[in-house]
């Protein structure tokens, strides 16, 4: 499509801008009301008015009606006739796809197990397989997705796209993920921690949409945490930012495969868990401990709860370098609540540096299971470019 020209500074490139900022922030946050719209943007309402009314002609955003406090408002959202994109997870031990449309409206999603110690190439392979399946079930192809997001149980260097750490992924180290996937499906890919999408997901639409600063904490099979500042990630230099799974807290302390001592994960993750139980007990999975802990097995509580414990210290050096608004806590082993919540909660009272207003308060995760993937689906729709320009101007 050509492009009309526009001179810089002129109304008409005003005008275009205007739009591009307003679409920026509805495939950043969703859906928001006339007035939020006016808000992020920085936009006069009537300005905000005439680009929602052009733009919905032209059948690229959506509108609806909505009551916020009392008041009827017009909700916007990007028009689902945008297109789709899908986000994938790949975790320890599961892969979730999901596949959403420009409203972020999930229309076929799907999970699967994962073997221990899966390598890229099988798992890509299987990946490309199964996205085409599942397009072909909504009446399209690959060739119908924008884009998709990838996250990784690993840091992901930004520069490289790259694990950045050697031994936390064996078999998808030196691998230029999503090249290599966007090669087998032909799409545009773009791949991130899961901890990060985890925590974009929450910022974005989740727990942590009030919050100025939120921390994800990632609990499973590993441990790790994703930094959001005014609803963008900090992801540090080479992308190891949040690693809480690998400070160190026994210096003399068990082997981690990161290779240092006395790492969180050797204290707190799934199979230090699951390892500190005899094998005649049934602890195989992470599953099983959550459902003994739900039954009121008292070692199962205890486990978790000391694991709780050994996070919430991790969490208060973290806040004392971050100093976050929130912690949100996702992953497996979030479904133990309280039981796990409670210990990290005392632990961070005992260990971070006090605060006038207080310490980061600490909530479960929105959408448990699904929150890196549907953060997976965000940053998807962070790299898609929707044409406004092509609308004609209204006079």
């Amino acid at each position: 499509m050509v492009r009309r020209s526009t001179p810089p500074g002129s109304q008409s490139s005003l005008r275009e801008a205007n739009r591009a900022r307003l679409i920026e922030s509805l495939k950043r946050h969703g859906r928001l009301t006339q007035i939020e719209l006016a808000g992020n943007t920085g936009l006069s309402p009537a300005t905000v008015s005439n680009i929602v009314k052009e733009l919905t002609a032209a059948g690229i955003l959506h509108t609806s009606f909505t009551s916020r406090s009392g008041r009827r408002a017009t909700l916007v959202s990007l028009a689902r006739r945008v297109g789709l994109v899908a986000g994938v997870h790949f975790s320890s031990r599961q892969l979730r796809i999901a596949i959403a449309d420009a409203t972020r409206t999930v229309v076929s999603q799907t999970s699967l197990p994962l073997p221990p110690g899966h390598r890229h190439d099988a798992e890509l392979d299987r990946l490309g397989i199964l996205l085409g399946d599942m397009m072909e079930s909504l009446g399209g192809t690959l060739a119908d997705l924008l884009s998709v997001g990838v996250g990784l149980p690993a840091p992901i260097d930004p520069r490289t796209g790259m694990v950045s750490t050697a031994g936390l992924l064996p078999g998808w180290e030196g691998v230029d993920v999503a090249e290599s996937l966007a090669a087998r499906i032909g799409r545009p890919v773009f791949v991130d921690s899961e901890a990060n999408l985890g925590g974009l997901a929450e910022a974005r639409e989740g727990s942590g949409r009030a919050a100025s600063s939120s921390v994800y904490i990632r609990v499973g099979h590993t441990i790790s945490a994703g930094l959001i500042v005014d609803g963008d990630l900090f992801r540090g230099v080479s992308g190891k930012t949040g690693q809480i799974g690998h400070v160190t807290i026994d210096e003399n302390g068990p082997i981690c495969r990161c290779s240092n001592r006395g790492c969180l994960e050797m204290y707190a993750a799934g199979p230090a868990l699951l390892a500190l139980f005899p094998e005649g007990e049934g602890m195989q999975r992470l599953g099983d401990l959550l459902t003994a802990a739900e039954a009121g097995v008292g070692s199962a509580q205890r486990v978790i709860a000391d694991a709780g414990r050994h996070i919430g210290i991790a969490a208060a050096s973290l806040c004392n370098l971050f100093d976050p608004e929130l912690i949100i806590v996702g992953g497996e082993l979030a479904q133990a609540g309280e039981i796990l919540m409670t210990p990290m909660r005392h632990a961070l009272e005992r260990s971070a540096l006090a605060a006038s207003n207080g310490l980061p308060e600490i909530v479960g995760a929105s959408f448990g299971e699904w929150a890196e993937t549907r953060g997976a689906i965000a940053m998807a729709l962070d790299h898609v470019t929707v044409d406004a320009d092509a609308v004609p101007f209204s006079a």
